[in-house]
């Protein structure tokens, strides 16, 4: 999944996507103990989990901006 991908999508979108991975994310470090799993398939999971967290965390930075709170 690329950056562009994700800011594309609305944040309940992004929430229910982040379910999704780090649900996947589980399955496979539990086949990980009783069978082989492509490590390659972790890290991408990873790197997708972050990159929602990322976009995500910008849009409540954009939100808390946009709303006034400003610190003297």
């Amino acid at each position: 999944m690329k950056i562009k991908e994700v800011r594309d999508h609305s944040s309940a979108q992004l929430g229910t996507e982040l379910e999704a991975i780090e649900r996947r994310l589980f399955d496979l470090r539990t086949q990980s103990v009783t069978e082989k799993v492509k490590v390659s398939e972790l890290i991408k999971g990873r790197k997708d989990v972050a990159k929602i967290k990322t976009v995500l965390r910008e849009r409540e930075i954009a939100a808390q901006s946009a709303g006034g709170s400003v610190k003297a």
